[in-house]
């Protein structure tokens, strides 16, 4: 279909509806569909000296690198990130497998819950340090003894608790049932204390990685528990998972450890509130992946960020990643420029969407408009004619008809019609000059 030639108004009023368009689509998509994602995040992590501090400082130089600025806020341990990532006072966080949201609101469904898991990325076992204490048959050893259980309002304490009451310790609510003396102390100040003799034993729930798991494992007055009855704990907690330590892994000069250890294991979680940007929870997989996927003491290469095993529902983003990979434009290019071509494309196909309907109407439109145009004309003559046949026109109507039909034909002359219109203006230019004979005559 041949588009009709266009007024100088016509032409602007059609600029402005498509520039319209496009601003009103742009800002829609921007707004709503795809925000651009915040330059600044904010991560809980765990105490200085910890783990979970180490793995915080990783992400936040890969972050750095792409242009986003990780703010690490330490904390008490796992319980105090999930506070802080329920509140929405975060924007990451990093939790203690087996404590998961029934921690913090025991009435709430799996589907309630705010937060989500972006994956597993590292066993944290149960660490359970002593000089001389024979633990491997259980912890009914420790009774009576003084024993570091990490600090209060920390995932390690809570499951600390949970192990020693297993074995008749403690109850439920922590209270010594044999005299047993639980101190509040973890990460490298309880290590410190327990090679200083100023404890009996330390139970730690850490990454290999940790300062304070570093420390004792490298000190040879200091004796790992093996505990015969990992898989019957792990049965009973199903968040724990037997591990093998194996011998000669933490210095195979020094022959340490001198056996293989059997320990219990929780998974550490990476957790975001439901509603990151999908870019950045994209970002923090990349993360996770560079600084977990290499081997420990207890993973193989590529084990860890892992879907698997997780205190939350998988995030959609996760979901993706695991099955496919990166997002196709953040394999090629840099992450703000794979952002903006995203965002760009994701604008262009509803405005394509909305344009191509509307270029097909307006031809439509614009000959519907010519062809009323001429057909007025054709009105006019007709109505001219037939009163010309009914009656006889004074010397004044004639001059006034013979003036109407001039201002036809020159309108008809002035107007731009498309091809395909030219047999009608030809007829039309053949009605005026017969009509006008006719009132010459």
């Amino acid at each position: 279909m041949v588009i009709p030639a266009l007024t100088p108004r016509q032409r602007l009023l059609l600029a402005v509806t498509i520039v319209s368009l496009v601003v009103f689509g742009a800002w829609a998509i921007i707004k709503f569909v795809s925000p651009d994602p915040p330059r600044r995040l904010s991560m809980s992590t765990g105490s200085a000296d910890g783990a979970y501090h180490q793995f915080g400082l990783k992400y936040q130089q890969i972050l750095k690198r792409n242009g986003i600025t990780l703010d690490l806020l330490p904390s008490s341990g796992s319980v105090e990130n999930l506070k802080r990532l329920n509140e929405g006072a975060v924007s990451a966080g990093l939790v203690q497998g087996g404590l998961g949201f029934l921690s913090l609101d025991p009435q709430k469904e799996a589907d309630e819950t705010i937060l989500r898991s972006l994956a597993t990325v590292a066993y944290e076992p149960v660490w359970i340090f002593s000089h001389t204490l024979d633990l491997s048959k259980g912890l009914s050893a420790l009774r009576g003894k003084q024993v570091a259980v990490g600090i209060a309002g920390s995932g390690n304490r809570k499951l600390a608790i949970e192990l020693l009451a297993t074995y008749g310790l403690v109850n439920s609510a922590g209270l010594s049932l044999g005299n047993t003396l639980l101190i509040d102390a973890g990460g490298v100040s309880a290590a410190d204390k327990l090679v200083q003799r100023e404890l009996d034993a330390v139970i730690m729930v850490a990454a290999p990685q940790a300062a304070a798991v570093k420390k004792l494992l490298e000190n040879p007055t200091i004796r790992l528990a093996s505990l015969d009855h990992v898989e019957g704990l792990a049965r009973r907690f199903p968040y724990f998972q037997p591990v093998s330590l194996k011998r000669g892994s933490v210095d195979p000069e020094q022959n340490i450890p001198a056996r293989d250890v059997q320990l219990l294991a929780t998974t550490a979680n990476l957790v975001i509130p439901d509603g990151l940007h999908p870019a950045l929870a994209y970002l923090l997989l990349e993360a996770a992946q560079q600084t977990h996927g290499q081997p420990s003491l207890l993973n193989r290469p590529g084990e860890f960020p892992s879907p698997k095993a997780t205190d939350f529902p998988l995030a959609e983003e996760a979901d993706r990643y695991f099955k496919n990979g990166r997002p196709f434009l953040q394999r090629y290019l840099p992450f703000w420029l794979a952002n903006f071509v995203q965002r760009l494309i994701l604008m262009l196909i509803p405005l394509v969407a909305i344009l191509v309907p509307v270029f097909k109407v307006l031809p439509a439109l614009f000959e519907w408009k010519e062809k009323n145009r001429l057909f007025r004309r054709y009105g006019e003559l007709k109505f001219l004619e037939k009163d010309l046949t009914a009656r006889t026109y004074s010397a004044e109507e004639k001059v006034s008809a013979l003036a109407r039909l001039d201002a036809i034909e020159t309108e008809i002359g002035k107007t731009r019609f498309p091809l395909d219109f030219s047999d009608r203006v030809y007829t039309l230019r053949q009605h005026v000059d017969y009509v006008r004979s006719r009132l010459e005559r």
